[in-house]
């Protein structure tokens, strides 16, 4: 497989240089970056990136608007940068097909690892390659860990990777309760606290994907006062 490559977008061109520098620094050498909105569309049609890092405050519009673009025609994973610390805001950006959300200001080292941290949620392990070849099984779901592609009755499904690392937990899992502690660090990588509403935006999204009818889920359920367990025979 190719080296990750990584699309940084932000009209501050100090901070787009010491994002490049950090990345570089930590073992990446695919990095591309853009000031705008058009600019970082662009590059996202040329350069085909495995992950894209996206400023919420663009000259031209938003990262709000790059990332549904980007998620029209891509599952790759997708950080948000912003000088909002809003937690609506966050919901938001999470909500529209984000993976991740760093406020400002933030260290360049912190981003990078954030960088591999998604990237090896996508199928990359540290030296930038995918590893050997994977396949789960359960009821209707069948996932490919190394194209991270997950297909219901043979059909491919468009998840994030954020979605992509629930149904891991869950498909690794069937039938279990999964605590809602359990599964944030397992997909975030960080401890649950005061994160409730980042993960039930998460669960709600998959479902719209998973289920037949999403109000009423017959494969992922709540369990009350537990967590979630995914229902499968």
């Amino acid at each position: 497989m190719d080296k990750p490559r990584i699309l940084v977008v932000d009209d501050e061109s100090d901070l787009r240089h010491l994002m490049k520098t950090a990345l570089i620094k930590e073992g990446f050498s695919e990095i591309e970056t853009a000031g705008s909105v058009r600019e970082g569309w662009e590059q996202f049609k040329t350069f085909s990136p495995h992950i894209a890092i996206l400023d919420i405050m663009l000259p031209d519009g938003d990262g709000y608007e790059l990332c549904k673009k980007i998620r029209e025609v891509s599952h790759i994973p997708i950080l948000f940068l912003s000088a909002k610390s809003d937690e609506l805001d966050k919901i938001l950006g999470l909500a529209i097909g984000g993976d991740d959300y760093i406020t400002k200001p933030f260290s360049p080292k912190e981003v990078a690892f954030r960088v591999k941290a998604q990237l090896r949620r996508a199928g990359y392990n540290d030296s930038g390659t995918a590893p050997q070849s994977k396949r789960i099984t359960v009821g209707p779901f069948s996932m490919d860990e190394e194209e991270t592609e997950v297909t219901k009755n043979g059909e491919p499904m468009e998840l994030t990777a954020k979605e992509m690392g629930l149904m891991a937990c869950f498909m690794h899992h069937p039938n279990q309760i999964l605590s809602k502690e359990t599964l944030f660090e397992r997909v975030w990588g960080e401890d649950f606290f005061g994160a409730d509403n980042t993960l039930m935006v998460h669960i709600r999204r998959l479902r719209e994907k998973i289920e037949d009818q999403p109000s009423k889920p017959t494969f992922l359920t709540t369990v009350k006062g537990l967590g979630y367990k995914f229902i499968v025979k």
